[in-house]
């Protein structure tokens, strides 16, 4: 708690070798400067750590810009950070048997303008063989058309992915990013948000001719 406002961290960390997505290889963290060979730079008593680290962009809890999926899409660092940051936020609630995340989820709320972020619990099989499984929620063609209609403004998940894996198609992906709505995906925790009253932030570094990267994604509950 800081304030009159706590903050809530919806992100996983970065470690050496953890594995976000199957197929793809898991970060490498090590040492451009070690502190001991620093003190041969640095008067006596003063030592420093540069580290350093080889990842894919899709590494952790990480923020998808339309350039991910479209060549001509807004990349990283075209993003506008109102796009990003001090988002109003909802809380969208998935408990249900079917895999399927569909419009009927979304109908009757107010979204325009909003973070829309879906809480479907996947997040407790994180580094998991359940996890990469394949049998996580995702959202349909259909609600991705609605959430559009709707005028969110950026939509998260703490799935595996917000589209099914089974096929090569990935209509969510295509539908919310031609549209300039980023994604946000493998979030975690959401259960310590409200449905409502939140602000909630997710701001990738600003690389220029890339579709996606890591974020620090959190939450500002008044």
């Amino acid at each position: 708690m800081t304030g009159n406002f706590k903050l809530i961290d919806l992100s996983h960390s970065v470690e050496h070798g953890m594995i976000t997505y199957k197929g793809l290889p898991a970060p490498a963290i090590s040492d451009y400067l070690t502190r001991d060979a620093s003190k041969r730079l640095y008067e006596s008593g003063t030592e420093f750590h540069i580290g350093k680290i080889e990842m894919v962009a899709n590494t952790g809890t990480y923020l998808d810009s339309p350039f991910h999926r479209y060549p001509d899409g807004t990349d990283l660092a075209g993003l506008d950070l109102s796009s990003l940051a001090n988002l109003e936020g909802v809380v969208i609630l998935h408990r249900n048997q079917s895999r399927e995340i569909d419009l009927n989820a979304f109908t009757n709320l107010d979204l325009k303008g909003k973070s829309v972020l879906i809480q479907t619990g996947w997040d407790k099989h994180w580094r998991t063989d359940e996890y990469w499984s394949g049998n996580h929620p995702f959202v349909t063609e259909d609600a991705a058309k609605f959430l559009v209609d709707a005028g969110a403004t950026l939509v998260g998940i703490d799935s595996y992915n917000i589209d099914d894996t089974s096929t090569g198609r990935r209509p969510a992906h295509s539908i919310l990013l031609v549209n300039n709505i980023p994604i946000v995906e493998h979030l975690c925790d959401l259960h310590n948000l409200p449905a409502r009253g939140f602000r909630f932030f997710a701001v990738p570094v600003k690389v220029c001719n890339f579709g996606t990267f890591p974020v620090r994604a959190f939450a500002i509950v008044q």
